[in-house]
C-alpha cells in the first residue's frame, strides 16, 4: 500500500491559530487589521488561511512574539499603566477621539468594555506629550463638559473601513455600508424590496460574537448603528455611491412565481384540446385529468341499468303538508312539538 503524502493550499481558521500560536481572537483581529491575509470562500463559508501565508509569517524576524505583541490590546486600566498617566485622563483622551478603539464587548454586568491597540497607545504618547501632563486643553474640556463620546463612532468608522477593504466585490460594500445604517435609513434609501433583501444577506458581521443576552444583543446594536446627524448623512451618501455601482455590476436577483403546470403548459401541435376541469383547475397533466373525466366502461354499463331515483317533490306541494298556524313562529297545532304543544293541544282538548 502507498501512502500519498498531501499538504492543503489553505487551511481553516482554527487551524491557522495553531499554526501560528495565536488564539482564536487574536486570529479573527489580526484578519481585521490585516496583519493577516486570507481568502474569502466563494461559496459564503468563513475564510481560509493560505498556506504561503503561514509560511511568510512563520519566516519572520521576532515570530511569534512580535506578531503578538503588534495585536496586544489594552483597556483603561492597562493603557493608562503604559503610558504612566491617570485612568481618569487616559479615559478623557478616548471619550474626545484621540485614539480610536479597536474593538469591544459587554460584559456579564452589561457594561461595554473598549479596547485599544498597546501599539498605537504608545504612538499616540511618544506623539502628543503635551497631553499627558498639565492641565487640559479648553478644547478636551468642552467636549466633555457637552457629554461628547466618540469612542463608538470611531470604532464604526474603523471597522467600515475594515470590512470595505476586504471585498471589491459591489454588493458586498454596499451592505457593509448598510450594516451601521438603522433600517429607516436603509429602506428610504433602499426602495426596491429585492435589493433590500440582498444587502441582508450579505450583511457582514459587525462583531464577531455577540453577546447571548438579549440586553447585551440590544447594547451591540446600539453600539453598531451610526446615531450621530453628520455620520448618518456621510454613510446615507456612501450608500448611494455604492448602490450605483452595484447596480452597474449586476441586478439583485428577482423571484419568480412559481405557477401551475396545467394553466402554462405547452400544447403541441397534435396534442389534442382538453377543457380545462376540476383537476386541471388542480394542477394536473392534461392527460391526467381526461382519463379520469372519462369513467371505466364497467361502471358506466352498471350505472346504464341501475334506476333512476325518485325525485322528491317540494315541500310546498306535499300532500301531507298542513297550513301553517297564523302565529308567528309556531307551526300548525297538529305539528307544534314540544312543552308549547302540549300545552296548546290540552287546551284545545278542553275546548
Amino acid at each position: 500500500m502507498t501512502v500519498r503524502q498531501t499538504s492543503a493550499t489553505s487551511l481553516a481558521l482554527g487551524r491557522a491559530a495553531q499554526e501560528l500560536a495565536l488564539k482564536r481572537g487574536e486570529l479573527e483581529l489580526a484578519l481585521q487589521l490585516g496583519q493577516v491575509r486570507a481568502a474569502r470562500d466563494d461559496g459564503g463559508g468563513p475564510p481560509r488561511v493560505e498556506r504561503r501565508e503561514i509560511d511568510r509569517l512563520r519566516a519572520a524576524h521576532g515570530f511569534p512574539a512580535a506578531l503578538r505583541e503588534r495585536l496586544r490590546t489594552v483597556g483603561t486600566v492597562d493603557g493608562a499603566g503604559l503610558v504612566s498617566i491617570s485612568q481618569g485622563r487616559f479615559l478623557r483622551l478616548a471619550r474626545t477621539g484621540h485614539f480610536a478603539p479597536v474593538r469591544f464587548y459587554v460584559n456579564r454586568y452589561h457594561a461595554v468594555v473598549w479596547l485599544y491597540l498597546a501599539e498605537e497607545v504608545l504612538d499616540f504618547a511618544r506623539d502628543h506629550a503635551v497631553l499627558l501632563t498639565g492641565r487640559t486643553p479648553p478644547e478636551v474640556r468642552a467636549l466633555l463638559a457637552a457629554g461628547e463620546d466618540r469612542r463608538p463612532r470611531n470604532w464604526r468608522g474603523r471597522r467600515l473601513g475594515q470590512l470595505l477593504r476586504a471585498s471589491s466585490d459591489p454588493w458586498r460594500r454596499a451592505a457593509a455600508i448598510a450594516a451601521v445604517l438603522d433600517p429607516v435609513s436603509v429602506a428610504e434609501m433602499v426602495p426596491d424590496p429585492y435589493e433590500r433583501s440582498r444587502l441582508g444577506v450579505l450583511r457582514p458581521d459587525m462583531v464577531p460574537a455577540p453577546p447571548r443576552s438579549l440586553r447585551g444583543r440590544e447594547i451591540v446594536e446600539r453600539l453598531v448603528t451610526a446615531d450621530h446627524p453628520d455620520e448618518i448623512l456621510w454613510h446615507r451618501a456612501s450608500l448611494a455611491d455604492a448602490l450605483r455601482e452595484a447596480r452597474e455590476h449586476s441586478a439583485a436577483p428577482r423571484r419568480v412565481p412559481r405557477t401551475p403546470y396545467a394553466a402554462h403548459a405547452p400544447r403541441t401541435a397534435d396534442a389534442p384540446h382538453v377543457p380545462r376541469t376540476p383537476h386541471a383547475a388542480l394542477g394536473l397533466a392534461p392527460h391526467t385529468a381526461a382519463r379520469r373525466a372519462v369513467p371505466h366502461p364497467a361502471v358506466a354499463v352498471a350505472a346504464a341499468s341501475r334506476p333512476a331515483p325518485a325525485v322528491r317533490p317540494p315541500r310546498s306541494t306535499r300532500p301531507w303538508s298542513r297550513p301553517s298556524s297564523s302565529r308567528p313562529g309556531h307551526g300548525s297545532r297538529g305539528t307544534a312539538r314540544g312543552l308549547l304543544g302540549r300545552l296548546w293541544r290540552s287546551r284545545a282538548g278542553r275546548a
